[in-house]
């Protein structure tokens, strides 16, 4: 029993952040290892914003050319137009989607491929043409599984023709340092010069001029050296004003292979503990088992029998009783993590690794324990043995 709970404890809490090191990392991969995204803070009040003004004039198209004529490197750049609408139809009992327009360049920076449909063109950005791409949540809630692609939608008072719609974004949830938490399924994508044009809220003099600017460096380029430049060239012009941060997905991908590294040894160290009880607990069932037994050594040695194949015969016992639990064990594991996974909603992912480790650890913990009380068999005397009882 204490092996079957130490190896399913084991297996069970590496499947979880196993589960939680792959959505993270799916989600930093999504936003483009090649990538480096400027994330506007924008005031909410009044007040706030005048303070902000009075040191920056907040993220702009200005900055935009800027770093589009001074970083090298660059395979494309997009500005981010954000709104979050007002009224939308059809309607939606889900939450509502967000609008945010961008160049066409987009689809590329960020991989993104479609469904159905096509991503809208240079030419509908020109003209600020009443277009839109959908994410899949966006779409289902609001057109329904049919196909949606020459349908329209309403933001506030517009009309959007859907021209395509977006497969599935992984981890639409997640929470990233630097990145505002958004359903990345839950967009409503449009041309930049449409939603720069067409749309506005009340609160809209909040806002700076854009709220975002993506970019996508050649795969040879430092994407960490480049954002060095790139927050050069806007402390320039926001001083120390802190309305901006500057993420650099590559950064965050080695930063979290690091602590998901030092958090799988703690949580494998707390599962340990179950392991090291069960450990303990054979080591105790087989010391009682010599005492129980020591008439049959004695027999064993007066007929013949060395010490080491006293110990063999112990040892073997204290590992059969380790293998046979570490197997149990990981077929409990590897259903606790499924349990886990459907009650918590958790991603768990029960890896090839984490059920080597349970099962070499438990063999060497009844490998471990299984030795003093073979040892201590093998030195009982035949002759005391014998007359046991």
């Amino acid at each position: 029993l204490g092996m079957i709970f130490g190896v399913g404890a084991v297996v069970a809490m590496l499947s979880i952040t196993a589960g939680a090191q792959k959505e993270m990392m799916s989600f930093i991969d999504q936003l483009g290892v090649n990538n480096i995204i400027i994330e506007a803070h924008e005031a909410v009040d009044r007040d706030t914003l005048q303070a902000v003004r009075a040191v920056s004039p907040g993220l702009s198209f200005r900055d935009f050319r800027a770093i589009e004529e001074n970083v090298t490197g660059l395979v494309a750049i997009t500005p981010r137009k954000r709104f979050k609408p007002q009224r939308v139809l059809p309607k939606t009992g889900q939450e509502p989607p967000q609008l945010i327009g961008v160049l066409p360049n987009f689809v590329e920076i960020n991989s993104l491929k479609l469904v159905s449909g096509r991503f809208f063109t240079g030419e509908e950005n020109q003209d600020s043409a009443a277009v839109c791409v959908l994410g899949e949540s966006a779409k289902v809630n609001l057109l329904g599984y049919e196909e949606a692609v020459g349908k329209y939608v309403k933001i506030n008072d517009t009309w959007l023709e859907v021209v395509g719609v977006l497969t599935p974004q992984a981890s639409d949830d997640t929470q990233v340092e630097g990145v505002q938490a958004v359903n990345r399924n839950n967009l409503v994508i449009a041309p930049l010069n449409t939603v720069m044009r067409r749309f506005e809220d009340n609160t809209s003099y909040l806002r700076d001029e854009i709220d975002g600017i993506y970019m996508k460096v050649e795969p040879t380029v430092d994407s960490i050296e480049t954002s060095n430049v790139v927050r050069a060239i806007l402390t320039a012009t926001h001083k120390d004003a802190g309305d901006y941060s500057v993420i650099v997905p590559a950064g965050l991908l080695e930063e979290r292979r690091r602590t998901q590294s030092i958090f799988n040894i703690v949580m494998i160290c707390i599962a340990g503990i179950s392991l090291l009880v069960g450990g303990i607990g054979i080591m105790n069932i087989m010391l009682a088992t010599v005492l129980e037994r020591t008439r049959e050594i004695g027999i064993r040695r007066a007929i013949g029998a060395r010490q080491s194949d006293i110990v063999r015969q112990f040892l073997t016992e204290a590992v059969l009783i380790s293998i046979l639990g570490g197997l149990i064990g990981i077929a409990f594991g590897f259903t606790l993590s499924r349990i886990i996974a459907t009650a918590a909603g958790w991603s768990t992912v029960v890896t090839m690794s984490s059920i080597a480790i349970a099962f070499g650890v438990s063999v060497f913990i009844g490998l471990l324990f299984g030795i003093y009380p073979a040892v201590q068999a093998a030195k009982l005397d035949p002759i005391e043995a014998i007359h046991y009882e």
